[in-house]
């Protein structure tokens, strides 16, 4: 019988004396044909106050009656119906030994015997001892070693996503599968970041290490992945950037990553790899294949740069990335694991937020390492969400079209409200291309759950929000933009960058205000 929380890889009990704590049934070996009815496996053992094992508990001190009396049988037995079951069968020594490791007590084991078997003595005693002493080192270490797997799920849970953004566009489902053994749990993540005017960032990842130092190490490398991608939405930069940070790590790891860049406009994926394995997309008539993207170096060997591939994806196509783990097998060879991930992602997955899960169990084999899979389905936008795109002339006239533009636009999605002051804003970054960015380049309005308002150009330099003095004919146009606008930033694209701002829709009778 072993205490509860040892079941729960807690601690265990430390403290002698005092009243037992709860126990349960582990396992029961008995004389074949001799049925004496004891605890079910798997229940909660009964020992009162009253019991010779409740006194084996507090003591930690075997208890042992070499001759057993009928009232020996009621504070033995588990209940009465046992202790008659007991007395017909012959029963007439009990032996009960404490299971202690490490200074932990674990819980017990009692012996019985019965008919013409001699009854117990001290020899028994410390045989029994002995058995006890070696099966609660056993037990110990299993119960440290699920401790230390639970922790490191939990910390590596912790560190993961635990919902996902709005994606415009895209239907994201995700899962994650740690591995059985403690000590290879630990490296493997992903992320699902919203970029401006409806992009979507889609990571995976797998720091090569295992155990509490590979979950912290994914950690921070998934965060300073989140803050660089809001500064460059280009994936070969963002690998390049993250592999100067991995270098910077004490632990000297390194890691794999994917990076895809889902842009709704368009429905193009952009992808660069730093040593992953290659993602799988799938197309709306089911057919399954490999993308062809450059693997590159792993982050933290200094070799870079990375090589991005730009897929234009027709819509209900769906990318799949994954880890390492999901096709790391003891017994198949890596090209039949692939082939067998191909299939099991052409396989018909559900399309009800499960999608993940299925392709990690139909793979399934000897999995030895934890796994990720991300799949993006990309749909259409919703009744709710456009996106309207301009180019803009590099000269003077882009802010007069920028404006008239988002009028007009405005005013065909119902957003009269939002007119003067977008117009305003757009002006505003238009004049900032024209000055800082070399003309400006496109502008982008999407309206999801909050209007935004983009223009690229292709300056290299963000800006920043200066302080303008009083006699200062310039300089506050970002303050305007950072006072009437919910939020504002900027970032590097391929070629060159963005400037963008969000506004809150109005809230119309009746419809729930903005998150």
């Amino acid at each position: 019988d072993l205490l509860d929380s040892v079941l729960r890889f807690q601690e265990g009990d430390r403290v002698s004396g005092g009243g037992a704590p709860r126990l349960r049934a582990m396992a029961v070996s008995e004389v074949e044909g001799l049925n004496l009815a004891p605890d079910p496996v798997g229940e909660l053992s009964v020992h009162t106050a009253d019991r010779l094992g409740q006194r084996c508990l507090t003591t930690r001190r075997p208890v042992l009656v070499s001759r057993m009396t009928r009232a020996d049988f009621a504070v033995i037995a588990p209940s009465r119906e046992s202790s008659d079951i007991m007395r017909r069968a012959g029963v007439h020594s009990y032996l009960a030994v404490p299971l202690i490791a490490r200074g932990v007590l674990l819980g017990l084991a009692d012996f019985v015997r019965a008919g013409h078997r001699a009854p117990f003595n001290r020899t028994d005693v410390a045989l029994a001892m002995e058995l006890a002493s070696k099966a609660a080192v056993c037990i110990d270490n299993a119960r440290l070693y699920g401790r230390e797997r639970d922790h490191v799920v939990t910390l590596q849970r912790a560190l993961l996503p635990r919902s996902s953004p709005s994606t415009p566009g895209l239907a994201v489902t995700s899962c994650y599968d740690p591995a059985a053994d403690p000590a290879a749990v630990g490296g493997d993540w992903f992320d699902v970041v919203a970029l401006p005017s409806g992009r979507t960032a889609l990571m995976v990842g797998d720091v090569m290490g295992r155990g509490l130092a590979a979950a912290a190490t994914m950690g921070r490398l998934r965060t300073v992945a989140r803050t660089l991608m809001a500064l460059d939405i280009a994936p070969e930069r963002l690998l390049a950037r993250l592999d100067l940070a991995a270098r910077d790590l004490e632990e000297d790891q390194v890691a794999t990553c994917l990076c895809a860049v889902y842009d709704p406009y368009g429905n193009t994926f952009r992808i660069a790899s730093a040593g992953h394995p290659p993602p799988l997309l799938t197309g709306p008539d089911g057919a399954v294949s490999f993308l062809d993207v450059p693997a590159g170096a792993p982050l933290g060997t200094g070799v870079i740069p990375y090589d991005p591939v730009e897929r234009p994806v027709p819509e209900l196509s769906r990318l799949t990335l994954y880890t390492d783990g999901l096709i790391r097998s003891r017994t198949a060879d890596l090209g039949t694991q692939l082939e067998r991930l191909r299939e099991a992602v052409g396989g018909g997955v559900p399309e009800d937020g499960t999608e993940c899960r299925a392709v990690a169990e139909r793979v399934g084999g000897d999995r030895s390492d934890d796994a990720i899979v991300l799949a993006a389905l990309a749909r259409p936008l919703g009744p709710e969400c456009d996106v309207y795109v301009r180019a803009l002339p590099p000269d003077g006239k882009a802010a007069g079209q920028a404006r008239t533009a988002v009028r007009e636009q405005l005013e065909r999605w119902g957003l009269q409200e939002l007119v003067d002051t977008t117009e305003l804003v757009v002006s505003e970054l238009v004049g900032n291309a024209l000055r800082y960015g070399n003309a400006p380049g496109e502008l982008r309005l999407l309206r999801h759950e909050r209007l935004s308002v983009e223009v690229s150009d292709s300056g290299p330099d963000l800006p920043q929000i200066q302080h303008a003095d009083v006699s200062d004919e310039s300089g506050r146009g970002l303050q305007l933009i950072n006072m009437m606008c919910r939020r504002w930033g900027s970032c590097r694209t391929p070629d060159g960058k963005v400037v963008w701002a969000e506004q809150d829709l109005p809230v119309r009778a009746g419809a729930p205000g903005p998150s």
